[in-house]
């Protein structure tokens, strides 16, 4: 199992990584039920996933990495379930 001997540690590491969600607050209206965060917030950029993803490489940062990447997938399957896109592709 993955990170067994100090999984309280990845799993507040882990739950941080929930904070990337505070880029919501610039926006206008903060919350829009029928906007796909992914794509739409600076957090949420096509640019910004790519560097949560190379995160994922060193082993110093994997567990950041990986917060923050199981974050923007569930982003994206709530933007499939809720508009049917995985992100919205002309704000950024």
């Amino acid at each position: 199992m993955l990170f067994r001997s100090n999984w309280r540690a990845s799993y507040l590491v882990m739950i941080a990584m929930m904070a990337i969600d505070l880029d919501h607050l610039a926006a206008v209206p903060i919350y829009d039920p029928g906007r796909c965060s992914v794509g739409f917030h600076p957090l949420h950029s096509p640019m910004a996933v790519a560097s949560y993803v190379a995160l994922t490489l060193p082993a110093r940062t994997r567990l950041i990495g990986l917060g923050l990447v199981i974050h923007i997938a569930l982003d994206s399957l709530d933007c499939m379930a809720a508009s049917g896109v995985w992100y919205v592709s002309n704000r950024w």
